[in-house]
């Protein structure tokens, strides 16, 4: 059969038709009583169950991996970046108390490969089925001489709801002496990896296959490792300390570890006249931070500002609660320990 003349520009539209259509059974794990419609539509559909709630308040919020994927297409490994993406945009919205309702894609690249494509949407639908997110559309765009061949990127948005009376505002409940706890991140998640590309393949002329003893793992799969949703862990939270049954809530604050790390993510939550003092040393710094901390001769005034250092997310908690706090979160599975306090300051966090 000849060739369709769009095909021969380099979109080739029977092709995205015929990978499309796996998508249903992708995405069946994902699926909520909400969702209405199939995929493929012009639009999602989603009916929020509003006698759930007092006053709902939807919160949404969009992001991508950033040069994550020169890692992905260095080592061919195409199934973690759908993960990555969700397990991001949830954190961002865990942050104010919200739980997912259902997560958008965009994906853009140069010729469609099926693996890869399939490979980024399972991500997708992993991640989403785990965080009890609906996945319930997407854009799969073909633009020929726009990426390097073998190269994409994709974005994502995510909405989530939250009870107006119980979403977190630590700029009015935050105070002198709440405690700073911080929970374990996987490693770099999904930031700083323009410098931390530039530490280990340009400064220490590492490649992406190299296997390191402290690693146990090439540095190619390390900088892979899953950005951590800690999603369900913040839920489980709010429902044992910030108790419908008590308005006085003991979780004054969350903020989520990503660009910006310590210095620019925590002043977000804090009110004007409070401070937060983190201090290093205070948790098990991962292996690969110890690396970019010994070798990379980045001051540790701008390491602590670009890389989570180990912690992905942190609890910014009242002194009387901090101890049951950290047992809960350790018990649920993640790593955590006390990591600084709140001070009296101008809304600022720095790293002693």
């Amino acid at each position: 059969m000849k060739q369709k003349a769009y095909a021969r520009a380099g979109v080739d539209i029977d092709l995205g038709n015929k990978v499309k259509a796996t998508l249903p059974q992708l995405l069946a794990s994902t699926h909520r009583r909400e969702v209405l419609g199939k995929v493929g539509g012009f639009g999602g559909l989603f009916a929020l169950d509003v006698k759930r709630y007092r006053e709902p308040v939807l919160v949404s919020s969009v992001d991508g991996v950033g040069t994550k994927l020169k890692i992905a297409f260095a080592m061919n490994r195409h199934d973690t970046i759908g993960q990555d993406l969700v397990n991001h945009c949830v954190n961002d919205i865990a942050v104010l108390g919200a739980e997912p309702l259902f997560f958008l894609d965009y994906l853009g690249t140069g010729k469609l490969e099926p693996k890869v494509f399939t490979d980024i949407v399972r991500g997708f639908a992993k991640a989403c089925s785990e965080n009890n997110c609906a996945l319930i559309g997407g854009e799969t765009a073909q633009m020929p001489g726009f990426y390097k061949p073998g190269e994409y990127d994709v974005s994502g948005t995510i909405v989530g709801v939250v009870e107006k009376s119980r979403m977190l505002n630590g700029q009015k409940t935050i105070r002198r002496s709440d405690i700073v706890i911080g929970i374990e991140s996987s490693g770099l998640h999904t930031n700083g990896y323009s410098l931390g590309r530039k530490i280990f393949f340009e400064q220490l002329k590492m490649k992406p296959k190299t296997r390191l003893p402290e690693l146990k793992n090439t540095i190619g799969d390390e900088l892979l490792k899953v950005h951590v949703s800690y999603g369900p862990l913040v839920q489980s939270l709010l429902k044992r300390f910030n108790s419908f049954h008590d308005s006085r809530f003991t979780i004054h604050a969350l903020a989520h570890i990503t660009g910006g790390g310590f210095i620019d993510n925590i002043p977000r939550v804090l009110p004007k006249n409070c401070d937060v003092i983190i201090r290093k040393g205070s948790w098990e710094m991962l292996p690969i931070f110890k690396i970019i901390e010994q070798k990379s001769r980045v001051p540790d005034a701008e390491l602590y500002q670009v890389f989570n250092m180990g912690i992905g997310m942190i609890a910014i908690v009242a002194n009387e609660v901090a101890h049951d706090v950290l047992s809960f979160i350790n018990k649920a599975g993640h790593r955590a320990w006390t990591i600084g306090e709140v001070v009296s300051g101008r809304g600022e966090s720095r790293v002693e």
